[in-house]
């Protein structure tokens, strides 16, 4: 498995366009891409401006398929004007095997 953790920094008077569009890029992403197993979305408060999505892939190239999928660039192009900074991590899962 592969784990993507995004955090986006919106800007807080777009955070009422940006939640629901988020909402539909889950959406999206966990129908459309056999390979997207989860897509929690995390926010401080309705108010704030701080968003973080936890996105569970079946491996690296899962991913690469969506972020080359046409729901992602639509998505990223209809928030591009409302987020001021977005950073991107991934990490390959540990198998942690029996534990005694």
């Amino acid at each position: 498995m592969f784990a993507v953790c995004v955090t986006f920094r919106i800007r807080k008077e777009q955070m009422q366009k940006f939640m629901p569009r988020m909402q539909k890029q889950a959406h999206d992403s966990l129908t459309l891409e056999p390979g997207c197993h989860r897509f929690d979305i995390c926010s401080q408060s309705a108010a704030g401006g701080t968003v973080f999505l936890y996105e569970l892939y079946e491996d690296s190239a899962a991913f690469d398929l969506h972020n080359d999928s046409a729901h992602f660039k639509s998505f990223a192009a209809d928030v591009s004007n409302w987020v001021a900074g977005k950073e991107v991590k991934t990490f390959d899962i540990v198998d942690t095997g029996e534990v005694a």
